[in-house]
Formats: structure tokens, C-alpha cells, sequence
């Protein structure tokens, strides 16, 4: 007997998601596990370079996120993306049920472990609105990553996830102690994750409005992980055993 046969475009158009938002949460959902199995298994070598290296750890960390990358290895669209992000790829994702274009963004971030709960980021970094209550005024700020990036004519869903290695100094020596891994959501997804500025996944950051300093925001990771437990992982030490936070 012969089955039928249905057939599906190669590529499905990124700027049709906003009509498919859980289809973007699982492009998200996939990228954040190709991002974390690639720090998983580059953690032993991550851990003697943080206590070896006497570069700035901010340093450290962009350059232990792309060489871990680099090793796993991804698909690969041949055109260059720009912004103030340390790792970025066009690429193919591919799903049993679909393909699309994406611009990868992976940043990096290496902050003393008092400091785990929350991610310092830039406007560039994201493309949702922060909204949120600062100095008792209500607060909207438009991220500057686009939701879809175009490049050449051709559409790219955006997907940012931050990096952060978690350290603390012993004896003049910085020792790795975990690495959080933290998919921030597309804009499109503004209503499902920070709809007012009550309901927000952000708190202040270290600027100086008064100064004129540049805006800058926190991503809080507890409320994050809140509204989707999968967005926010921990990646601990080496012997401690991994899981995934569905």
C-alpha cells in the first residue's frame, strides 16, 4: 500500500512566526541546547583556563564560548553579521518538520558568583522593550537587535542567548565554578514575557541616567526561569553531573 506523501517548503519564512510563537519558542529551545552541550563538554578545559589565564576574565570567557562553538560545530551560512555581540553566525537550523535562516547571537559575560543571578546587557543585545519601573517611573526601552534580521534581501530570525561564567578569586587564582546559560527571548515574544512593567523579567542596571551613561539593563534569571524553566541552565564543575530544566 502506498502512503500518502505531503509535502512542506524548504525553508520556512522567519517573518511568519509572529503568527507561530510557539514554533519560535522551540528555535529558541534548540539553539540554548546546542549552546550549553557545546559549554558542557568544553567545561574541564573552560575550569584550567579560567585558573591559568591572567587575561581580563571578560576576556576569558569570550574566548572559551568560541572555542567551545567552534569545536561542537554548526551549520554555516556564508554571510557576516555585525554587532557588538562576541559570537555570531548566520546558520540553517534544521527540524525534522522545518529549516530556517538564523542569525545566532552568543554573548559573554564573567562576573564574581555574588553576582549569578542577574546579566548586565545593552540595548544592542536584544530586541525586546524593556519594561519596567525605574526610580518610581515607569520605564520603555526599545532593544536594538531587530526580531528579524534582513541581510541582502533575505530574512533571519534572531535568537540571543548570553553566556555567563560564574567565578571566584582564591588565593590571586580565579576558579571556574559554574556557567549559566540564559536564551533571552525574540521580541516577538514581548507579551508572553514582559507584557507591563509590572510583569517584567528585568530589574535597573549600573548606569548613570544623570551622567548620560549609555542605557543598561539586568536580566533577572529567577524570573526568567520562572515564566519558562527551560531558558535558564546551569552547567556545574566537573565530577557534578549535568541536567537539562525542561
Amino acid at each position: 500500500m502506498w502512503l500518502s506523501r505531503k509535502t512542506s517548503k524548504m525553508l520556512i519564512n522567519p517573518q511568519e512566526l509572529s503568527a507561530d510563537l510557539n514554533r519560535l519558542e522551540e528555535i529558541e529551545k534548540s539553539s540554548l541546547r546546542l549552546v550549553a552541550q557545546a559549554l558542557s563538554d568544553y567545561r574541564v578545559s573552560a575550569s584550567e583556563i579560567f585558573r591559568e589565564e591572567s587575561d581580563q576574565v571578560a576576556d576569558i570567557g569570550e574566548d572559551i564560548t568560541r572555542e567551545a562553538l567552534d569545536r561542537l560545530g554548526m551549520s554555516k551560512i556564508d554571510q557576516r553579521l555585525f554587532g557588538k555581540i562576541d559570537y555570531k553566525r548566520a546558520r540553517y537550523l534544521f527540524h525534522p518538520d522545518y529549516a530556517v535562516k538564523q542569525a545566532l547571537f552568543v554573548d559573554s559575560k564573567a562576573e564574581k558568583i555574588s553576582g549569578q543571578a542577574t546579566a548586565t546587557l545593552q540595548t544592542s543585545q536584544f530586541s525586546m522593550i524593556v519594561r519596567q519601573i525605574r526610580a518610581r517611573q515607569q520605564v520603555e526601552v526599545q532593544g536594538k537587535l531587530p526580531t528579524i534580521l534582513i541581510v541582502k534581501d533575505e530574512p533571519y530570525i534572531t535568537t540571543a542567548i548570553f553566556v555567563k561564567f560564574n567565578y571566584d578569586e582564591e588565593n590571586g587564582i580565579n576558579e571556574l565554578k559554574s556557567i549559566t546559560v540564559a536564551a533571552v527571548p525574540n521580541g516577538l515574544l514581548q507579551d508572553r514575557y514582559n507584557i507591563n512593567a509590572q510583569d517584567t523579567i528585568w530589574l535597573a542596571g549600573r548606569n548613570s541616567p544623570k551622567r548620560g551613561e549609555e542605557f543598561r539593563v539586568r536580566l533577572n534569571l529567577a524570573r526568567l526561569k520562572q515564566k519558562a524553566n527551560w531558558r535558564v541552565q546551569r552547567i556545574p564543575m566537573s565530577p557534578q553531573q549535568i541536567q537539562w530544566d525542561n
